[in-house]
């Protein structure tokens, strides 16, 4: 589109209503301006008035913590945090992007994708176009300018966010947008696994590319199965709140890798590959001789994943049947298992850090009498974010409280968007 075409659509009934379904009624003019802003980067930067929009939101866990990578059940569900950008096919073999919130200028040339940097925006983005061309997709060069609201390092999964727009990006450009959004998801988890060496699953890049809430079984791994949920929070008069604890979870990926790690060795004992491959009953029946070999943390790993799965599949039973108390309730109850079975919410090496267990324990002092609420960790876990559900006429007495005890504004009120990552059609 043209730059003065894009402003344009910007004002009319269909950019309006695509922009309530993405970030909500009360956000349309705060984004409008972002686009607005986005669309003058590009120019300024590139020289250019024709370009191309695109968006990828973050994601939030609401079921199935650390289950996907062993090939377990999740639900979750995109949210109105994103990455958003303007790019144009340049013709050349290079990739120039500009991202605004990072302060990043850099080009990365298609011929030379290897790197030795296990950490950063470059060998991410090098990973996905090696992702790409392992499977047969075509990639090339383009310029883009970016900018992100997502909260960094926190756990609505900024990187899966950023993944998954420069995976639409790719298929819009050089692939007729052929690819599905499974193949984004291995496309950003290649990256992960060979670029960054971080163990991580595919949640966090199928929760951001398919938009809304989503249960996703991750048995057949090659091709999760994936189903929409028709479910909003505003059917049952709550908001959903992230609150940011004050410490990211970036430098952690020895602590994340460690729970796939260790439930894989529980898997190997039997001579499975992943422990979804591996009977309950059969890893009960076992318990003793898993414990003097492999350990007690490792054995308490192994019962959370196969207890998560049970209760992802309760959460989708109890919204296909509108009982939204049992499903807050089995929300509160995978917090719990994650706190006390899977160990996530602080590094063992430095006991003394605990913000994550400080704003759970702060949380559930709060929501003590406070009905249709729930809370637990979010994401992969040891730093970063918890997630609150509560009722509308709370949302503002426990932002001040929470806010005032951690000491800084933290509270992020999010909704659940419809549509993932996607080529916005003005």
């Amino acid at each position: 589109m043209k730059y003065q075409q894009v402003l344009e659509a910007l004002e009319k009934e269909k950019g309006k209503a695509l922009f309530t379904d993405l970030y909500g009624a009360e956000n349309v003019q705060e984004n409008k301006e972002r686009y607005r802003y986005l669309a003058e980067g590009f120019v300024k930067n590139f020289g250019d008035t024709d370009f191309e929009l695109f968006s990828s939101p973050g994601r939030t866990e609401i079921g199935g913590n650390h289950t996907d990578h062993n090939h377990g059940k999740v639900l979750a569900g995109s949210v109105n945090q994103d990455c958003i950008c303007a790019a144009k096919k340049n013709g050349t073999n290079i990739i120039h992007m500009i991202s605004e919130t990072f302060h990043q200028d850099f080009t990365i040339d298609l011929d030379q994708l290897e790197d030795a940097r296990t950490t950063g925006t470059v060998p991410l983005i090098k990973g996905i176009l090696a992702g790409f061309r392992a499977k047969g997709f075509a990639v090339g060069g383009f310029d883009a300018f970016t900018t992100s609201n997502v909260i960094s390092a926190a756990g609505v999964s900024s990187s899966a966010s950023f993944e998954m727009l420069i995976c639409s990006i790719l298929n819009y450009f050089f692939n007729d947008g052929r690819l599905s959004i499974t193949d984004y998801a291995h496309a950003g988890r290649y990256a992960e696994n060979q670029y960054w060496k971080k163990a991580s699953g595919l949640l966090d890049q199928m929760a951001c590319a398919c938009g809304g809430v989503v249960t996703i079984d991750f048995a057949d791994n090659e091709n999760p199965k994936v189903e929409k949920l028709e479910f909003g929070l505003d059917e049952i008069g709550c908001d959903l709140l992230i609150v940011n604890t004050g410490k990211g979870h970036a430098n952690m990926s020895d602590e994340y890798s460690a729970v796939p790690v260790e439930m894989k060795r529980a898997a190997a004992f039997f001579g499975k590959e992943v422990l979804a491959q591996v009977p309950y009953e059969k890893f009960l029946e076992n318990i003793p001789k898993l414990r003097e070999k492999l350990g007690d943390r490792c054995v308490l790993r192994a019962l959370h994943f196969y207890n998560e799965n049970f209760r992802v599949e309760e959460e989708v039973a109890a919204l296909k049947e509108k009982r939204y108390d049992d499903f807050l309730q089995k929300i509160c109850d995978s917090g719990d298992s994650s706190w006390k079975w899977l160990q996530n919410c602080y590094c063992i090496e430095t006991p003394q850090e605990q913000a994550i267990c400080v704003a759970l324990a702060l949380t559930e002092l709060f929501l003590k009498d406070v009905k249709k609420s729930a809370f637990r960790i979010h994401g992969g876990g040891f730093a970063g974010v918890i997630m609150v559900i509560l009722p509308k006429e709370y949302t503002e007495k426990y932002t001040r409280y929470i806010e005032e005890k951690l000491g800084s504004r933290c509270v992020y009120k999010m909704t659940i968007r419809k549509y993932g990552a996607i080529h916005m059609e003005l």
